[in-house]
């Protein structure tokens, strides 16, 4: 199925897996991208070297495109764009809206740039410095969210700017690519779903626990870290709720302390960065600590399997998966699953054609 995005970044389907931080690693990225998606590499929980040789480690296991998600707010995001234009990165997407000079310099080395966004006023604002595409993500989604829902979101961007817009928040299957298309997306982008695979590095545990929720299992708070963040409901989450400001700031200061030496980075580099995290969201500095809190309790239950110590991003579609595919029988099924839906909607002569179905003219036809 041909989009504007799929033209854009090269690959064969418009569906891309993301940049999960301590999940979207080569392993999870290269099977990604074998399978004809867009698999985004997490570099905020890498330090510089360990990024370079895992973009060096998904190239060895994969010819197909990918992409690295970077933090613009990082205080050493430069250096890491750099490592991105020696080893060849196709796709650079970012969490934050990068700069207006960062956007030029990828664009520059021919590297699509595609931020992340949660408002339309934040893809008009990174649309206009340049960006080729825009991934907007609704509150369905998974890990930090906003409020509006995917299915109002989605229709004001398309009608706001003319780059790809690429779905996030919600999706899981074939039907949920063919109302994205509907929307006026050219792809849908999938946290959740990707996590729940068998190429996934998740430990068993972990994953058992997100097979076995249900949607009211899915819960939004604001106690790990000052943001509204949706997880799977936990003891954690309900003792962290429960948690008063002390006590919960002190263990903050820990896990903050114990993330900045497994990243690799100086106190002057976490200060750099929590200061440019305070002004774009607008943060107390009790907040920021809370924040560099997250990956230390993403961590325990993604990589060390503790569901006891750690926290479990989710989108809202971990109550309605109950399987573990490959990467390859996910894309797979879900191209199957969007053809099928169209040919039931149009019949088998309808106007699908080569770029999905058709839409009436309007703000983002040429899209």
């Amino acid at each position: 199925m041909e989009t504007a995005f799929t033209r854009l970044v090269g690959v064969r389907h418009p569906v891309v897996q993301t940049g999960m931080g301590w999940v979207a690693g080569p392993r999870l990225v290269s099977a990604a991208a074998d399978a004809g998606a867009l698999g985004i590499l997490a570099s905020a929980t890498m330090t510089p070297d360990q990024l370079r040789d895992a973009i060096r480690e998904v190239r060895s296991r994969t010819g197909a495109p990918f992409g690295v998600n970077l933090r613009a707010d990082a205080g050493d995001a430069s250096d890491r764009v750099r490592i991105l234009l020696e080893e060849g990165v196709r796709v650079a997407s970012f969490a934050l809206a990068p700069s207006p000079g960062l956007i030029a310099e990828l664009k520059a080395a021919g590297v699509v740039v595609m931020p992340s966004v949660g408002a339309r006023r934040h893809a008009e604002k990174v649309a206009a410095w340049g960006a080729d595409a825009v991934l907007v993500q609704g509150g369905e989604g998974g890990g930090h969210t906003g409020e509006v829902a995917t299915s109002v979101l989605l229709p004001q961007v398309v009608d706001a700017v003319r780059i790809p817009v690429v779905a996030a928040g919600g999706f899981f299957d074939g039907r949920g690519l063919v109302a994205a298309l509907a929307y006026g997306a050219a792809g849908v982008a999938m946290g959740t779903r990707f996590l729940l695979t068998s190429d996934s590095t998740v430990p068993d545990a972990v994953k058992a626990r997100y097979l076995a929720a249900t949607v009211g299992d899915v819960t939004v708070t604001r106690a790990v870290d000052g943001l509204p963040h949706r997880m799977l409901r936990s003891d954690l989450v309900a003792a962290l709720e429960r948690s008063g400001r002390v006590r919960a700031f002190a263990h903050a200061v820990r896990r903050a302390a114990g993330f900045r030496r497994l990243s690799g980075l100086t106190w002057r580099q976490v200060v750099r960065d929590g200061l440019a995290l305070r002004h774009g969201k607008e943060l107390s500095w009790s907040q920021v600590l809370l924040a560099a809190n997250t990956p230390m309790l993403l961590k325990s239950a993604m990589v060390d399997g503790r569901t006891d110590l750690g926290v479990m991003a989710a989108g809202q579609v971990a109550g309605v998966i109950d399987d573990l595919p490959s990467c390859a029988e996910l894309v797979e099924r879900i191209m199957r699953e969007a053809e099928e839906v169209l040919t039931g909607l149009t019949g088998p002569t309808g106007p699908t054609g080569p770029t999905g179905p058709t839409r009436p003219a309007g703000p983002g036809a040429d899209r």
